[in-house]
This record gives C-alpha cells, structure tokens and sequence, in this order.
C-alpha cells in the first residue's frame, strides 16, 4: 500500500452503483486530497457483436458525465465495451495508476466477471469492496483489526469516513486467545496509530467468540470497515469467512478492504527484527495528516492586526524570553528589530525579556539601553540553585515573564525579522488545539568564510531525527526538533519537565507528545535563519546531551533502568606535536514542571498540577 493515496478507480457498469458507491468514494478522495475516476463498463455477451454496446454506452456515458460535471473531486473515463470487464478493469488501473480499486459486493463472488477469488488473490492495486447497507447518518465506525496490511488500509478508509461525517471510531482489538507476543506484534505496531487519532474514542480488546462480538458491535455502529482475509484461495469465502458473516449478518453499510502488499509473520526468533513487521509502517497514517495539518508558514500570519485581534478575541497576553550568553554583537537588533514591529507598530508582545546566562561581555547592557527588562538567570530562584545551559534559563524564564503564550528566540540570529515571532505566535492563536509550536527553517552553513545555502543543523540530521525516526516514529514529521525558536501556552509548559542544556528541545517535543498527543504540536517555516556554526567539538558535546535525554524518556517510557550511562565525554584534540585526549563531564540535569514549584504557584495562582 502507497503511502498517498491519490487516485480511486470506481467502475460502473449500471447507474444504480453509483448512487451507493460515488458518496464513499467522494469521502475517500477528499481526506485522501485525491481524485476518483468514473470508469464506465459495458458488458456484451460473447455471442454478440461489441456494437450492440452501442446504445448502452451511449446511456451509460450521459448518467456519468452528468455526474463528474456536478460533483467534486470526480473525473471521467469514457465507458468501455467489452467481453471481459475484469481485464479493461485491471488495464485500467494500470493505465491511470490507481491506489484503490472500489467494488460493490456480488453474493455470487463475481467481480466484473471474474471470479473474486481470483481478483483478491492478485489484486492490481489496493480493493474495497463495499456492501451498502440502509441509508443511515454514520455517527460511529467499527474498525476490527489485528494488524498488518489490511489493517493499515482498513484504518485509513475508517478515519477518511469518519472525518467526512464527523464521526467516531470503535476499534476492535482481535487479540490472539493465549498470550503471543509474535502474533500480537502487528497489533502493537498499530496501537499508537489509533492512540493518537482523536477520532478513535474506544479500542475493545476481543479474544473469544470474536465473530459473535463482532456482530454484537455491529448493533452499535453505522459502519463497518474491516481486512479481508489474507489468504483468499484457502478460505470458503474469498473475503475471509469473519467478513463474509458481517455482509450476511448485518444491515449497516460493510467494507472488506485487500491491499496489494503482502503480509507475512516472523518466527519467534525473528522477534528482534519486529521492524519489518507488518503494521509498523502505519504510523505514517499519523504522521502524513499532521504534517498536512499541523505544518504552517509564517507568510499565513503576517497580518499583524488579524493576529492581534485574535489575541484579544480571547483575552490572551503574550511574552518573548530572548535566551542570551555572549550575543552582544546580535541581541541589539534582534531586540530593536522585534520591538519596532512587534510592540510600537502593533501590540501583539506584551513584553520582551532578556534571560542572560551571566554573559562577560556587553550583552545585558545593551538589552538595558533598549528598554528591555534583564534577568540573569543563575539569580532567579536562587534557593533551588543554578545549573549551567539554555534549558536552565528556559525553565527559570517561566517564573519570570507573565505571558499566557511564551514564545522564545534566541539571539544569535544574524539574519532577524518579525516572522521569527509571529510565525511561532500565529498556530496558537488561530488553531486553540495547539499548544506548542516549532520553527524550522532553511540552515545555510559558513565554510572557509563561504556562506553555503545548506548544511546547517548537522546535530538534527546525524542524531535527532534519527533517534527519534528509531524511538519515537510519530515526531519522524517535525523538521527541526532542535530549532531554538518555539513557543507554547503557559498551561502546557508548566507541566512539563525541562532539561538543563541543549537536550531541553528534544525532551519537551518527548514529553508534549506523551502528554498531549501529537495533535497538540505544530511546526511553522520561518523561511532562512543565518547565525554563527558551532564547531563540531561543540557539536560532539550537544549531541551528548541529547542522547541522554533519549535514554532517560526511553527508561521512563519501559519502565526499566539502565545501568548508569557514563556522563564524561573524552574528547580528541591536537596540536602539532600530538594527539590527547581531553575529559568533560557533561550532565543533562532535569528540572521539575514549574508547575510543582511552590514560589511559582504563589505568584500565578496554580495549585500543583497531579
């Protein structure tokens, strides 16, 4: 099965069809951003001549013309005559390069003259097969599923129909009798696919008498989409004897799905490399519509007085902490630039805050003279000390500034302008299911003097995302999880746990995830953002810490402790008599959900979140 779906074949060989038919196809189409392609099919006996089709095509051809002139999404493929329907059917496919093949159930298991046995058995693309059922509002979907391919694309027909008419999802967990881990494994690689759809509101675990659970669900719901059998040629019943009993049995519009790619189970040895399990490459479903969903560019939010208008539709005030060690060669136009356009032309900052790390040079003086309120951050709650690193000043930031939404930017960036602030600002104010925002953005790199248009960010390309792709597949989508541009809403972040250093990017999109689902992150392109590169010494020790953050959210998230990793990173260095070895000790510390500290719950009014 295609990871995008874009085209459905839905042939036609009497009107009636398509009064059934057309509206699910329709549906599919517009989750799916696709298209369906009307395919006209006349039948003529073998003993006649083709030209007897004549009349029919002509008839057949005004019903569908009609039908693609009026209804969206819809083209039309002029009606063929034919003695084989399945083979025009399957040429077809072929010719348009189809994603899904919809067909109207046949009692006699026929499909346009072939034998459905046949046609499931080597399927030209992925098939639906759909026995209409009364005329019904469908208000709530039944999804039975174990796993595997078929349950891939029987989720995804069940959240496009859901979503075309605001329903919900029951998915029915077809668990083996006996514990299995092997057997299961599909399932388990499914499971925070339908964890993370807010349309899935209930999953049912079955294990015995499934067929008659199944129909019992079926009482409950207006439709049921549902995997065929995976192995049609051995079955009684070519859509699997489960299915099959459904169409019989129930009165509800059904749906048996079959994709092309086959599914095979690993020996229990095979365990380790559940990998390749069917199933695993579901969480594309989740991650493909968020990235459709939850991805904004900042030129959508550049009127300021629309956004500012948003703000105060509902009574919101906004904050900008400006991190800052040593930047005194930027922070005096990233904060001129942003108050000029963000607070003078346009009230959409309440306030800028400068949040310095104890900076040796001219930083906080300058920040002074711009009007900017100071803070160092190693003197704000002195009681529960001061670690060393950016995350340290973040948390201790949300003691400080009073904004309902934070946004925070850092202030080395050469290249300043206002979207690196409303850009990060516009998701929360327009889309109240948001909570945190990333930026990214295009990473020009310096090398030799030379200004490159790409390069940058090599921490997130050699570690990030490839540990979160290997842990944590659902953020496989945000582009930059390390960008220093973010903002969020005070009621999320005080929830959360900070980490001190660099790997506070990296456990805050972990531990909004598990707390708010991935629906609650989004992600907006700031365009190009050109600032000084590290060099890869400092480069080794960021990635250090992220690592640790990984291992400690890979603990809690098991429930298992690891043996205590070494926190010394020993790094290679020379000169040019020799090569040495130089140790660093490098420790991610975490800090509590502000939240929980009790200071702040004086000053903001908050009880301990528990």
């Amino acid at each position: 099965m295609s990871d995008s779906i874009q085209k459905i074949l839905l042939p036609i060989s009497d009107p009636a069809q398509v009064h059934t038919l057309l509206p699910i196809a329709r549906a599919l189409a517009a989750s799916w951003h696709g298209r369906v392609i009307l395919f006209g099919i006349v039948q003529i006996a073998k003993e006649k001549s083709l030209s007897e089709g004549a009349l029919p095509a002509q008839q057949l051809r005004q019903e569908l013309e009609r039908l693609a002139a009026t209804v969206p999404f819809v083209e039309l493929q002029m009606p063929k005559v034919t003695y084989t329907p399945w083979d025009e059917i399957a040429r077809q496919v072929q010719h348009s390069e189809s994603d899904v093949l919809l067909l109207s159930w046949c009692e006699e298991q026929v499909a346009f003259g072939a034998p459905l046995r046949q046609v499931l058995s080597h399927p030209p693309c992925d098939i639906a097969i759909v026995r209409p059922g009364d005329p019904a509002t469908i208000r709530h979907v039944m999804l039975p599923v174990r796993g595997g391919p078929h349950a891939e694309l029987a989720l995804r027909v069940s959240i496009a129909l859901a979503e075309a008419n605001n329903a919900e999802i029951t998915a029915l967990h077809i668990a083996p009798p006996t514990p299995n881990r092997v057997a299961d494994l599909p399932f388990a690689n499914l499971l925070p696919v339908l964890q993370q759809s807010p349309l899935v509101t209930r999953i049912v675990t079955l294990q015995r008498h499934i067929q008659a659970s199944i129909l019992t669900e079926a009482r409950q719901h207006d439709l049921i989409v549902m995997g065929a059998t995976t192995q049609p040629d051995k079955e009684p019943n070519a859509i699997g004897e489960a299915a099959a009993r459904v169409f019989r049995s129930t009165r509800v519009t059904a749906i048996t799905v079959k994709t092309r790619r086959e599914m095979t189970m690993p020996e229990s040895s095979e365990v380790a490399s559940s990998a390749a399990l069917p199933g695993l490459q579901s969480i594309s479903i989740v991650v493909d519509k968020w990235f459709a969903e939850n991805t904004f560019h900042s030129h959508e939010f550049n009127d300021l007085k629309r956004l500012v208008e948003l703000k105060q539709a509902q009574g919101l005030t906004i904050s900008l902490g400006l991190p800052a060690l040593d930047e005194a060669e930027t922070v005096g136009r990233v904060i001129a630039t942003i108050k000029r356009a963000l607070m003078e032309r346009v009230p959409l900052l309440d306030e800028i805050v400068l949040i310095d790390s104890n900076s040796t040079d001219a930083t906080r003086q300058i920040a002074e003279q711009q009007g900017v309120p100071v803070y160092i951050h190693q003197q704000v709650l002195p009681q529960y000390g001061a670690y060393v690193g950016k995350g340290e000043a973040l948390w201790k930031s949300l003691y400080v500034l009073r904004g309902d939404l934070i946004a925070w930017v850092d202030t080395d960036i050469t290249n300043i302008h206002p979207r690196f602030v409303y850009g990060l600002l516009g998701p929360l104010l327009r889309e109240p299911r948001v909570q945190y925002v990333k930026g990214f953005y295009r990473r020009p790199i310096h090398v030799n003097e030379t200004l490159h248009d790409s390069g940058g960010g090599r921490v997130t390309e050699l570690v990030a995302r490839p540990m979160l792709n290997l842990f944590y597949p659902e953020l496989s989508g945000v582009v930059q999880p390390l960008s220093g541009e973010y903002a969020g809403r005070r009621t999320a972040l005080e929830q959360l746990s900070f980490f001190t250093g660099y790997g506070v990017e990296t456990g805050l999109l972990i531990d909004l995830l598990e707390t708010f689902g991935l629906p609650a992150i989004a992600q907006c392109d700031l365009e190009e953002r050109i600032h000084q590169n590290q060099d890869l010494t400092a480069l080794g020790k960021m990635s250090f810490q992220i690592l640790q953050v990984f291992i400690r959210r890979l603990e809690m998230r098991h429930g298992a402790m690891l043996p205590e990793v070494n926190k010394t990173m020993k790094l290679v260095q020379h000169d040019a008599a020799r090569f040495y070895l130089d140790i660093h000790d490098i420790r991610e510390h975490e800090r509590p959900p502000m939240a929980s500290v009790l200071e702040y719950q004086a000053r903001f009014g908050r009880a301990k979140r528990g």
